[in-house]
């Protein structure tokens, strides 16, 4: 409103920190975000490009910056969104710092039409982003993405179901709780939520077709 009354934009930066377990949603959020800040007029295009340390990170001196601004330019008009973003922040003689820059100075420079979102390990991405005053100063809006309940996997699962028009029986509902209770009961720094609840809808899928395959006489509702 401000832009369309001719006064001056009051500059605030939309640049996010996601925090959370791998399958959570992050990148489905991001995505989300792109198309809804295109939609309001803040981004141009609201596009999402993924990067991670080997899309940004080169191997010899001088390389990263220019690897690193060849992908933020790819995101200009929407969103870069960084997975485990940590990975950055080595140490040592790496060029992961080089990359840093390099996005801090991008996201100055185009603040207008460039949102930048960091993920990744809610403990790691912390100590990421207190390592360097650039990223703290940048990075003030923190999102948290908690790991899912066994009924939202559940949902998740029979949603799966859903789009490919399989049936679940009383017999098999009762055994995909009981599968994915015990997922989430015994998690550990691996668990991979809603990704864990697709490679489970997958596994099923084989074990349907491995058995409708010994019948040659199947038929619509055997598939389903």
């Amino acid at each position: 409103k401000r832009e369309e009354m001719g006064m001056k934009v009051i500059p605030t930066s939309k640049h996010m920190v996601f925090t959370g377990n791998p399958g959570t949603g992050k990148t489905t959020v991001a995505r989300i975000l792109a198309g809804f800040y295109k939609e309001i007029g803040v981004l141009s295009k609201g596009h999402l490009v993924e990067v991670d340390r080997s899309d940004l990170v080169a191997e010899y001196i001088g390389q990263t910056a220019v690897k690193t601004s060849k992908k933020v330019e790819e995101a200009y008009g929407g969103v870069l969104f960084i997975d485990e973003a940590y990975t950055l922040n080595k140490g040592g003689n790496d060029y992961g710092q080089e990359a840093i820059d390099t996005i801090l100075k991008e996201m100055e420079d185009h603040r207008d039409d460039l949102i930048v979102i960091v993920a990744g390990y809610s403990g790691l991405m912390s100590e990421f982003i207190e390592s360097n005053p650039g990223l703290k100063s940048r990075f003030n809006s923190y999102v948290h993405f908690p790991d899912y309940k066994a009924d939202e996997l559940k949902q998740i699962f029979k949603g799966m179901c859903d789009k490919y028009g399989l049936i679940i029986t009383k017999e098999d509902d009762e055994a995909v709780e009981e599968y994915i209770s015990q997922m989430v009961k015994y998690k550990d720094d691996n668990f991979g939520n809603a990704r864990d609840a697709r490679n489970f809808f997958e596994k099923v899928i084989a074990k349907q077709a491995s058995r409708v395959n010994m019948d040659s006489s199947i038929d619509a509702n055997d598939l389903r």
